[in-house]
């Protein structure tokens, strides 16, 4: 292959919007399960369990925390409502972009509440926690919708078709005009009669 074909050569769109709909059925899983009754019932308790332990320099951040959400705990269990919306989003390619930069953000605030940082960290300590791991992997879907471009697999190409300024909160750049599908009176051979 010549570096002219290599440069020009197209690589298929699907793998990007199978990483993204694989990754948006795990949250959709992980979400159906912060719907069952056992999750709210021991909301508060996984919250302040992760402070015990926590270095004396984080105390003030969990404390925080618990103070927040402890006088309407079953409010704040069901805000995880926002897992499921990210999941729907991430399957249907709904405003990818936008729910890319939400969905990690998100994730890094699980991971500072309710994971405790992945900590504490003691000897044997040997797990970080996985929202972390989770706002890596929005990050790379983010790098990687820069550039692979459009997906074609999502409802963002269509209402981006629809709504002028839907590219927005769907892409990272604005999408390249199509090229015109019917050829100019110039690009038409000299030797080939033109229609009158």
């Amino acid at each position: 292959m010549t570096p002219t074909q290599a440069a020009s050569y197209r690589y298929p769109a699907w793998p990007k919007d199978a990483l993204r709909i694989s990754f948006g059925i795990i949250w959709l899983i992980d979400a159906v399960l912060k719907w069952l009754p056992g999750f709210r019932a021991d909301y508060m308790s996984t919250i302040m369990g992760q402070a015990d332990g926590q270095p004396g320099w984080l105390k003030g951040w969990f404390d925080f925390w618990i103070r927040l959400q402890h006088p309407q705990a079953t409010f704040f269990a069901y805000l995880t409502v926002v897992e499921t919306l990210i999941a729907v989003a991430l399957i249907a390619g709904f405003a990818r972009k936008l729910t890319y930069i939400a969905a990690a953000g998100f994730s890094v605030l699980i991971w500072a509440t309710a994971e405790g940082f992945g900590g504490p960290y003691t000897s044997g300590a040997a797990d970080i926690g996985t929202a972390v791991i989770y706002a890596v992997v929005f990050a790379a879907l983010l790098a990687l919708s820069y550039y692979a471009g459009v997906a074609r697999f999502s409802a963002d190409y269509y209402l981006e078709k629809k709504i002028s300024w839907w590219w927005r909160l769907a892409e990272l750049r604005r999408p390249a005009p199509p090229l015109a599908a019917a050829a100019t009176a110039d690009d038409t051979p000299a030797s080939q009669p033109q229609a009158a």
